[in-house]
């Protein structure tokens, strides 16, 4: 596979196009639509089935997914590339099916779930018939799956299923969630959770409220805080090995996190877009809010910002198709996720100054997308964990230096260079 990161003639086309139909489409379905996951809302499914169906004959459906799932196969570089065009919009990822959670449930469901459960629930989730919701965050243990106390007990031919959730995102219109539990409590750390497919109208379950996030009030509350009480569910519920929860989990978040940076290079991208616009449009001072070097500073801060972030997305998601294995590039991955909110907030914040009082209200989206990045510091791992990632994977393979002084110590190096060349030093016919 070359290095490069242009797409071929055709595919440009599609991306043209997608720019084009967000445009002129989706994000005016964005201003009008309640919550775009919530397929039980007849305005939503009579907004957005129809531009589904455009999607679908463009053959860019769930352009994350290989053929075997119903997918064009298209691989992670041509996704980001998509998703740059999506990441501003809240309804775009759900027009093209490569919305979270749906997106990760689906994969988890593909490696791990039985027939019958692919049946049931993988068929219709690809096609956005329903959502899913994942349970795995605990109001005392955050997602840390090695401080969960929810637990799961065989009992016979079910499971038994008691304990809290927080923050299970859509499971108020979701047909099924994807559970973590313990099982194992004696068990290492990393073995002693697994995986269940909970039916969402199972008796037990207590959706305690639905919270809401600051700068997103018009989605209303939709991340529940869930109580699981004798929730019996059966045992071939199970995805994949008792014990295997933790692992069962890597399926999806790998993906997740680089699927979620490419969409927050779409939003920095309007931040900038933005920035520019209220730049050149807003008089100051006998000429505009362009012409200031503080504005030109901004400017330029954002876009490099923006430049990096986006050529280290796409460079990661290269590498996921060049390995095709999201163990071989765990680095590059959780450095994707750790530069993520710091550039979101950065660039959404200086268009917020640039726009003034107009800018920290509620008539412009800024606020909301500086919230955003606060959620992107957390969502799928906080950003001080995959930053100590990123430092373990550099320092794993390192030798220390055998000697005093460390391997650039100049005199060291000197003396070496001297010795490599005495043949040369010594010669008194070079001298002049």
């Amino acid at each position: 596979m070359s290095f490069g990161f242009e797409p071929d003639d055709e595919y440009r086309k599609q991306l043209d196009w997608v720019e084009e139909f967000v445009t002129d489409e989706v994000e005016a379905v964005d201003r009008v639509v309640g919550h775009a996951w919530n397929v039980q809302d007849p305005v939503r499914n009579a907004l957005i089935r129809p531009l589904q169906a455009q999607v679908r004959e463009r053959n860019l459906w769930a352009c994350h997914l290989g053929p075997e799932l119903g997918g064009p196969g298209y691989g992670q570089l041509k996704l980001a590339l998509l998703n740059e065009k999506l990441g501003h919009t809240h309804s775009g990822p759900v027009v093209f099916g490569c919305h979270a959670p749906d997106s990760g449930n689906a994969e988890i469901l593909a490696h791990y779930g039985t027939d019958e459960l692919k049946e049931r629930y993988l068929a219709p989730l690809l096609e956005n018939e329903i959502v899913s919701a994942y349970s795995m965050t605990e109001p005392q243990g955050g997602s840390d799956p090695t401080a969960f106390v929810t637990r799961a007990e065989l009992d016979g031919d079910e499971w038994v299923l008691n304990g809290e959730k927080w923050f299970s995102s859509h499971a108020d219109f979701a047909s099924f969630l994807i559970v973590m539990a313990v099982t194992d409590p004696d068990a290492p750390r990393h073995r002693r959770a697994s995986m269940f497919v909970v039916p969402s109208d199972t008796p037990g379950i207590e959706i305690i409220r639905n919270v809401g996030v600051a700068g997103h009030e018009n989605l209303g509350g939709t991340h529940a805080y869930i109580r699981y009480t004798d929730v019996r569910i059966p045992k071939d519920h199970l995805l994949g090995e008792r014990g295997q929860g933790f692992a069962v989990a890597q399926t999806r978040l790998g993906g997740g996190r680089i699927h979620h940076a490419m969409r927050t290079v779409g939003l920095v991208r309007k931040s900038l877009d933005m920035m520019l616009e209220r730049a050149v449009s807003r008089s100051s001072r006998g000429g505009t809010l362009a012409d200031h070097q503080l504005v030109q500073e901004m400017i330029a801060d954002s876009w490099i910002q923006l430049q990096q972030f986006r050529l280290l997305v796409l460079d990661t998601a290269w590498k996921i198709d060049r390995h095709n294995d999201y163990r071989k590039v765990v680095t590059e991955i959780s450095a994707v996720k750790a530069a993520m909110p710091k550039v979101l907030q950065d660039v959404a914040g200086r268009a917020i100054q640039l726009h003034g009082s107009l800018g920290i209200s509620t008539e412009m989206p800024f606020g909301a997308w500086v919230m955003e990045s606060y959620h992107m510091a957390l969502a799928d791992g906080a950003t001080e964990l995959h930053k100590i990632q990123v430092a373990k994977q550099l320092l794993r393979d390192v030798e220390p230096v055998p000697g005093l002084f460390p391997t650039g110590h100049l005199p060291a190096r000197t003396q070496r260079a001297v010795e490599k060349f005495r043949h040369v030093l010594d010669d008194d016919a070079l001298v002049l």
